[in-house]
């Protein structure tokens, strides 16, 4: 047999997506890979009822159908801050994964480096890979998950392709500040490199902390590429629907990769989520207010169980310390919890480039009740956990 790529080597399948299984074999509640447990809005559902029955069923055009793209135009204008072209400035892919991998592979040559931070959601590694570039990783220091601006500078010195930046951040929910942010965006402008952002978690951030697109700071238009999805924002992440804005340079290329990727996202569906893009600003804040009072009720729950965390900011994940249980091996430490206590979870080692295999990443975007059950799962760890052994 000849040799497969040796590309694959330097990574393995979603860690996350392997916890939804095991979740799945015992019977577990699933707060492992982030998707809700509730409905779409009621305007989106019936948009699809009318969509199954009178289509679009055929291809829509490749980087997105005109009407969704117009209606994310408008979206992303109001809350961006920008004059956004849904002409020029836009391609819709399957999914946010799609979307950062276009992007990736966009302004990427063989050879060259990506800034990654570190805790990161999964996909960034590979993405780079896959387009073969090299991964510079820079960490992200708890509590609060702040970068060391020395060490951040010393990997742009390396001339980098790209930076990649979660923000909102998966797993850590941390939300970058605008002085942050400003920091980053001198350094690309000095060292001339590309930001791609994952900002799937816009919508999803707590009172007092402020979401600041990018692409919005003066000048970082030209060199951004802002990739989200309508997954979260909506509760829709079988849908698969995300996008990419940017400059029209850059999107005339986004589209090309996109293109021998995907073709396109699901029609029927691009056309029943142009609903949700027109719900009133309201909803936006019902969101937060939803995923605020998630939060706190499930922090509280893991308060009442004695486990220590990091308090997100923003998204709807959150990192739990399992160090006092004697975990060597968080991914077995997980496996354990899915059997014994009922709760799926994700091992930190899966986010971190450094060592690390003392915290579990849980989520919360599920009904009150599912949140209930599942503290009181979790309440049960530490007597359980006396009987853990690796």
């Amino acid at each position: 047999m000849p040799e497969l790529s040796r590309k694959l080597i330097n990574f393995t399948d979603s860690v996350i997506r392997r916890m939804t299984r095991i979740s799945d074999k015992y019977g577990a509640i699933n707060l492992s890979q982030g998707f809700p447990d509730f409905d779409p809005p009621r305007e989106i559902e019936e948009a699809l009822k009318t969509a199954a029955f009178k289509g679009p069923h055929q291809y829509s055009i490749t980087w997105g159908a005109q009407n969704l793209r117009e209606a994310l135009a408008e979206k992303q204008s109001k809350f961006m801050g920008l004059d956004i072209d849904p002409d020029t400035q836009i391609v819709v892919t399957c999914g946010s994964t799609e979307a950062m991998m276009a992007s990736v592979m966009t302004v990427c040559n063989p050879g060259d480096k990506v800034i990654v931070f570190s805790p990161f959601y999964e996909n960034y590694a590979a993405d780079a890979i896959l387009s073969g570039a090299e991964p510079i990783y820079v960490p992200l220091y708890p509590p609060d998950f702040s970068f060391n601006r020395v060490e951040l500078e010393s990997a742009f010195k390396q001339k980098p392709k790209a930076l990649i930046l979660c923000n909102p951040s998966n797993p850590s929910g941390k939300v970058f500040t605008l002085e942050e942010l400003k920091f980053i965006a001198g350094l690309a402008e000095k060292y001339d490199s590309f930001v791609i952002t994952d900002e799937v978690y816009e919508h999803i951030v707590m009172d007092p902390y402020k979401h600041v697109y990018f692409a919005s700071l003066p000048g970082m238009f030209n060199r951004t590429l802002s990739c989200s999805s309508l997954s979260k924002t909506y509760s829709i992440t079988g849908w698969r629907i995300g996008y990419v804005i940017g400059d029209e340079r850059i999107i005339e290329n986004v589209r090309k990769v996109h293109d021998f990727l995907t073709v396109g996202a699901a029609a029927p569906l691009q056309e029943a989520v142009v609903a949700g893009l027109k719900l009133p600003m309201e909803y936006y804040s019902w969101l937060k207010n939803l995923y605020t009072k998630k939060r706190d009720m499930f922090l509280q729950g893991l308060s009442e169980a004695g486990l220590k965390y990091v308090k997100p900011q923003g998204a709807y994940y959150v990192l739990i310390d399992v160090s006092e249980f004697n975990v060597r091996d968080d991914l077995k430490f997980c496996e354990w919890l899915a059997k014994e206590v009922g709760i799926g979870a994700v091992p930190g080692s899966s986010f971190f480039k450094e060592d690390v295999n003392y915290l579990i990443r849980l989520h919360f975007a599920k009904k009150d009740e599912t949140l209930l059950k599942s503290i009181e799962k979790l309440k049960t760890l530490r007597e359980k956990a006396q009987f853990y052994r690796e």
